[in-house]
């Protein structure tokens, strides 16, 4: 499901969960018990990529339909700290985006505090939730609204339209794009970079960068939290999802 290895004092954290490292609950428990597990290891940086053609593919619709109401108020948490503890990890994430980076697949990639992407114009990233029939939890969208430039941010979420890597460039969805075959070596050495800064300094900066954010989160939450559970949890939604799964994930 997850692979960790060590190279060059940095942590690299592969996800090998089946063909599109769909988001499930197991998926997000053991993502982020890996993310506590790495602040205490010492490395002074993480790389976060995914296998084959897919960073990650994003909720697994399907689980959601087939385990319906109860299995989403298990995972719903679990995807939210999944989310936070990858964007509030002290050390330096470096997301280097393999592949396709879909819905929660590109919230996660947003969660780095650099962003690469390989340059396989075959590769989508963007956040088709509103299409899907779905909300946004507080968490991925205030990480969203971190990540991505205000004057893009709207236009992506209201047409949900997956990017290239040459358009997730200029939308400031990714910092930079990479060679496939270059992709992960280009993100050590970005990681190698950020390490080279004191941790406790590192670390300080971006709870500063960072945690304004994790007010929005509690705010937004707050408003909207009940209304989101209440939305994601009803017939109608989980009705949309099976249609939506059965016209576009053959």
């Amino acid at each position: 499901m997850l692979r960790l290895e060590t190279q060059d004092g940095i942590s690299v954290l592969r996800m090998e969960h089946g063909k599109a490292n769909a988001q499930d609950l197991e998926l997000c428990r053991a993502l982020a018990e890996r993310m506590a597990e790495i602040e205490g290891l010492p490395s002074r940086a993480v790389v976060i990529t995914g296998h084959g053609r897919f960073f990650s593919g994003g909720v697994d619709l399907r689980r959601v339909v087939s385990g319906g109401v109860d299995y989403l108020r298990e995972f719903m948490p679990a995807l939210v700290r999944c989310f936070e503890s990858v964007f509030f990890h002290p050390k330096p994430v470096v997301t280097a985006v393999n592949g396709h980076a879909i819905a929660g697949g590109c919230i996660l990639a947003c969660c780095g505090d650099r962003r690469l992407m390989s340059d396989d114009e075959r590769a989508g990233i963007g956040v088709p939730e509103l299409y899907v029939g779905v909300p946004f939890p507080a968490a991925a969208l205030e990480i969203l609204r971190f990540s991505c430039p205000s004057a893009h941010l709207q236009k992506l979420i209201c047409s949900g339209r997956s990017l290239r890597p040459g358009a997730a460039l200029e939308a400031g969805l990714v910092d930079t794009l990479a060679a496939s075959d270059a992709l992960e070596s280009e993100a050590l050495a970005v990681a190698r970079t950020l390490a080279e800064v004191r941790p406790e300094v590192f670390a300080t900066t971006k709870r500063q960068l960072r945690g304004p954010v994790r007010e929005r989160i509690r705010e937004n939450d707050a408003l909207n939290g009940a209304a989101v559970e209440r939305l994601w949890t009803s017939p109608a939604t989980v009705a949309a999802i099976e249609s939506f799964v059965a016209k576009t994930l053959k």
